[in-house]
């Protein structure tokens, strides 16, 4: 395997320190982004609500896509887990604005899925996705 497919981590430093994950790994063009939860740099969930969480952890997915050089219209997949389905929906059109405002008019392929649980308890929404950069702004960790 050449050098430049094998699976890079990529750990912001702006993001809580993983411990037995990465927030994103890089293969080759191809980042894939580790779930992110609503975590503050203080490692708490943020208060108020679905908007707010979803600000936090869509928020943390792109800090990891920066740190490889991404920007939002590199993004190709989106999965959002959720423990309220009907509370998303019901503030499905302020989400849209956060969205907007982080990511602009781009939209990947998305799936929504509910769940009964997340790994903290108080976390209502757990954000993954896959981005494809282009190799004029790809960033590679060291290893």
């Amino acid at each position: 395997m050449t050098s430049q497919l094998q699976p890079v981590p990529v750990n912001p430093v702006s993001l809580p320190a993983p411990r037995g994950y990465s927030h994103g790994t890089l293969s080759g063009n191809t980042l894939y982004l580790g779930g992110q939860t609503a975590l503050d740099a203080d490692m708490k969930i943020v208060p108020g609500g679905i908007v707010e969480q979803f600000r936090q952890a869509f928020g943390n997915v792109l800090t990891t896509l920066r740190a490889a050089g991404g920007v939002p219209a590199d993004l190709v997949s989106i999965t959002i887990y959720l423990t309220d389905i009907p509370d998303y929906q019901a503030h499905g059109r302020e989400i849209g604005v956060v969205w907007r405002e982080l990511a602009g008019p781009v939209y990947p392929a998305m799936a929504g899925i509910g769940t009964t649980g997340l790994w903290q308890p108080e976390a209502m929404i757990e954000i993954l996705g896959v981005a494809v950069i282009p190799d004029d702004r790809l960033i590679r960790p060291a290893r």
